[in-house]
């Protein structure tokens, strides 16, 4: 492939230009002006580039480079545009940048393609402003019911549905999708994670990502005296907390790879040097590529929890608010994309990814891949996210050569 690093370094410079936050970082929020400058300048690469580009109804960006075998056929890849508050320049920005970059180089380099080429600049995955993640792709794949955005409003009080108006766009109502046709949908990604890193790979070859269980967990202890409640009588809830912690992650690490349980947050009440502390409220995360492995894994915990709180007189209440099955990347892509890697040369890993992703929206729907790059120290969603320019441009050369393969 002809893209060069500088025309790597470029590209993302010139994406980054859209938002970059004074405090640090990149800050590209759904329907503010600079995420729908980024969308419109992207627009207009796309049509220099001799693609039909437009806006779907809810702002998702599709330019289409026709094929010529006459089919309706097209071969898809893309990302999202938005970010989180002080992000980084890379998260979803890769596959846009990196997708039109490896667009470009196949259309100047062998001229038009047998089945059309996309991409897909998705209007928002992150839910930064809004608490309602992945507006462009679960549009892509059907309508979202205006009931889901009732109430919603950002943190100064903007309703969803007004700020989507101030940009020109509305619910959607029409039966086609810009997946109308598609037949393959690529997405080149940064890890945000330290695996390829750490064992010296420079593209990851994405087999599926993780189902997620996540849970909001409350004990109901009681407060009492620090000096004079004996061991022997008190309702500890942070004890509890404890013991709970220590055995759960003993079996997750028992359980091993590609199981992960994290327990990422608590408040205790009432929080102080001199009480035992007599309520808490607690997190729990855990993922695994398989559905049934997540299931018993997370289902034993549960039952783990409410026996030790139970020892100790605690109240226990389980809310799991989050049950997110795995989403295999489809075979025959995942074969496609490891066979271009080994074509290629490239120092790949076969891998799942732990982090959710437009592609798990879209997989069901329509056959779907996915690339990884390495990230500098596993960072992401931080000012300091960061991938070697060379590796930047390993992957998208294997997203060119997939496109190659998929369309020519």
């Amino acid at each position: 492939m002809s893209t060069s690093v500088k025309d790597v370094e470029s590209a993302r410079d010139w994406l980054a230009s859209f938002g970059p936050d004074p405090a640090g970082g990149m800050t590209r929020l759904l329907f503010t002006p600079d995420w729908l400058d980024a969308q419109l300048a992207l627009k207009q690469k796309f049509e220099e580039l001799g693609m039909v580009a437009e806006f779907d109804e809810v702002g998702n960006l599709v330019g289409t480079y026709q094929g010529t075998d006459g089919t309706d056929d097209v071969i898809a890849c893309g990302s999202h545009v938005d970010t989180v508050v002080q992000g980084g320049k890379l998260d979803g920005a890769l596959g846009i940048f990196g997708g039109y970059l490896a667009i470009k180089d196949l259309i100047e380099t062998y001229g038009a393609p047998k089945k059309s080429l996309r991409i897909i600049s998705m209007a928002e995955e992150e839910g930064s402003r809004f608490p309602f993640v992945f507006w462009g792709s679960k549009n892509l794949v059907g309508t979202v019911p205006e009931s889901a955005l009732s109430n919603i409003v950002d943190s100064d009080g903007v309703s969803f549905t007004d700020a989507m108006a101030s940009c020109g766009f509305h619910m959607r109502t029409a039966s086609s999708s810009p997946l109308d046709n598609v037949k393959a949908f690529l997405e080149l990604h940064i890890e945000q994670g330290n695996t390829l890193e750490m064992e010296g790979k420079k593209v990851g070859v994405v087999t599926a990502i993780t189902g997620q269980r996540r849970y909001n967990i409350r004990l109901h202890g009681e407060a009492n005296h620090a000096g004079t409640t004996r061991m022997c009588y008190r309702h500890d809830v942070v004890q509890v907390f404890s013991q709970i912690v220590t055995e759960s992650i003993a079996k997750a690490n028992a359980e091993g790879d590609p199981l992960v349980l994290t327990f990422g947050h608590i408040e205790v009440t009432p929080n102080t040097v001199n009480v035992v502390p007599g309520d808490a409220m607690f997190t729990m995360d855990c993922r695994h590529t398989d559905k049934a492995t997540l299931a018993r894994f997370s289902e034993q915990i549960e039952t783990d929890m409410a026996r030790i709180a139970a020892e100790h007189g605690v109240e226990i209440e389980i809310d799991r608010w989050m049950d997110e099955d795995p989403v295999p990347m489809d075979p025959e892509l995942v074969a496609t994309i490891e066979q271009v890697a080994k074509d290629s040369g490239a120092n790949y890993r076969m891998m799942h990814s732990g982090a959710g992703h437009d592609s798990q929206i879209i997989a069901p729907h329509v056959p779907t891949g996915m690339l990884f790059v390495p990230s500098v120290k596993g960072i992401s969603h931080n000012p300091a996210e960061y991938t070697e320019a060379a590796d930047l441009k390993a992957g998208i050369d294997m997203l060119g050569a997939a496109l190659y393969d998929l369309a020519y």
